[in-house]
């Protein structure tokens, strides 16, 4: 008699590659130009003399060493001493404080966000449902942004089968945005904090009858007031920003109407990958939410105001703080100091679904935590000619090399085989990143912060690096209000690739 028993296989995930860099070696194609330029010019002065082949050799060096200095990250010299000038920068203007409200000297006397979101304007349409969705709209850069809410079933006490397919279908979801007409950006934010309380108390504490037995009564209430020192609340949103098509103008009624087609469609995508109830947000919940992220000690009373009126009647003009003063290594704000922590390496090897629970999860000692996941979705067209960009290069080097160097490109031509397989079966490619933003209550918190953070990247098997010397934009970039790093850089998105 013999008993075979079947092999449980859980489905795995992973072959995350970052295009390898046109050029040679660490220099990139700005760098590989500068060296072959140098040497064609050293050469044509060595016909000259050999004091001017060098006078020429000398300078093309200097100037191309910094390429070859990178960090982990893969930035290099030149980028590094641009970040510390643009903070000098700053700080010489005094653009490091900021205050608002009535008693400041800013027009109007009233309370509008600071920084990157200074320059945005909030409207509000209705959808197909006849459910009012806000718009932000991006003066700067002309891009419009619709955030939706999401309340997903979560993992526990469901069938492994079940979160794969949620997976399967939030990757189709993915593949669907790079064929969405003039998408510029997608994200995800995920934010915990600690329960207020009053979510509970306005729930229970109305029902309670006057006539109620004294000893029910009491329970009741202790319910109320120790349960949430032990639970947390958990909101997610998805933020859509989309650009105007080159040489058009429309005026904001146009695109409002462009938009509220659009929604049905997004969110019957997001409720088969698992997104819950999902629902358009509208001005004044983008505004709570911002206002909330700027000063966590209002959480409670705003969301007291919506449960006894319906409506807490806040404005986009009135959702940033009082005050708020940005450092090398933390953001100040109203009642909270935050510190944000940007992506810098991918997990390596294969991960299971469930690999980010513990990062999304709340964070014990802390007053608020967002993860923001950016998605930059590509053209098909543009998708093809990276794919095969890097499987050429993947090629090169695995025929180039010798020993471990070639095992190593050999597994990198396999994974690029891969993508490309992929790809031209109509999967879509997207560029992403992650952000964590962690707020506490004073900057003696933030130590303890920075451990929980490690703590939270080694189970999720991430590297992340903290934002320092840009921690008010990276803030601003973990809200759900649209704002798209690669949309607010000096230099282009593709000669920083180049580099």
């Amino acid at each position: 008699m013999s008993t075979t028993t079947a092999a449980v296989t859980h489905p795995t995930y992973g072959n995350w590659r970052r295009p390898r860099r046109a050029g040679l070696g660490r220099f990139g194609l700005v760098g590989t130009i500068g060296v072959f330029g140098g040497l064609v010019l050293t050469l044509l002065a060595s016909l000259i003399s050999l004091v001017a082949a060098a006078f020429v050799l000398v300078p093309f060096a200097v100037l191309l060493l910094p390429l070859l200095i990178r960090t982990q990250d893969g930035r290099n010299l030149y980028q590094l001493v641009m970040l510390r000038v643009g903070w000098l920068r700053r700080k010489s203007r005094g653009s490091l404080s900021y205050v608002s409200g009535p008693l400041s000297q800013r027009p109007g006397g009233r309370f509008r966000p600071p920084g990157l979101l200074s320059r945005v304007s909030l409207a509000e349409g209705r959808d197909a449902y006849d459910r009012p969705f806000g718009v932000l709209h991006h003066r700067g850069r002309n891009l419009y942004s619709i955030v939706l809410g999401c309340e997903p079933d979560g993992g526990s006490l469901v069938d492994p089968d079940q979160a794969d397919v949620w997976v399967a279908s939030w990757g189709e979801w993915l593949a669907r945005l790079s064929h969405e007409p003039a998408l510029r950006g997608a994200s995800v934010v995920v934010e915990t904090a600690p329960d207020p309380g009053t979510r509970l108390a306005n729930e229970v504490l109305p029902r309670i009858r006057p006539d109620a037995p004294p000893a029910a009564r009491a329970v009741m209430e202790e319910v109320v007031e120790r349960y949430p020192d032990a639970s947390s609340e958990m909101h997610t949103y998805i933020t859509l920003t989309y650009g105007l098509p080159q040489g058009r103008k429309r005026d904001l009624e146009e695109v409002l109407t462009d938009l509220a087609i659009r929604i049905p469609g997004l969110l019957s995508g997001l409720v088969g990958a698992g997104g819950g109830s999902a629902v358009p947000l509208s001005a004044e919940r983008i505004a709570e939410v911002v206002r909330v992220a700027y000063d966590p000690a209002v959480a409670g009373e705003v969301l007291n105001v919506r449960a006894q009126y319906g409506s807490s009647g806040l404005e986009w003009e009135d959702a940033g703080p009082a005050a708020c003063v940005e450092s090398v290594r933390a953001y100040q704000h109203d009642s909270g100091v935050s510190r944000t922590w940007l992506l810098s390496l991918a997990p390596r090897g294969t991960v299971r679904s469930n690999v980010l629970r513990g990062l999304l999860e709340a964070a014990p000692g802390t007053r608020r935590k967002r993860v923001a996941l950016l998605y930059r979705p590509i053209d098909p067209a543009t998708s093809a000619r990276i794919v095969e960009s890097d499987r050429r290069a993947a090629q090169f080097m695995a025929t180039s090399g010798k020993g471990m160097v070639q095992a190593r490109a050999a597994s990198e031509t396999r994974a690029a085989e891969q993508t490309a397989a992929e790809e031209a079966a109509g999967a879509g490619l997207v560029e992403f990143s992650l952000m964590v933003t962690m707020t506490v209550d004073s900057t003696e918190q933030l130590p303890d912060a920075a451990v929980i953070m490690r703590n939270l990247q080694a189970g999720a098997r991430i590297s992340m690096r903290p934002a320092d010397r840009m921690q008010a934009a990276a803030f601003a970039c973990t809200l759900p209000a649209g704002i798209l790093p690669w949309e607010h850089v000096l230099i282009p998105h593709e000669l920083q690739e180049a580099l």
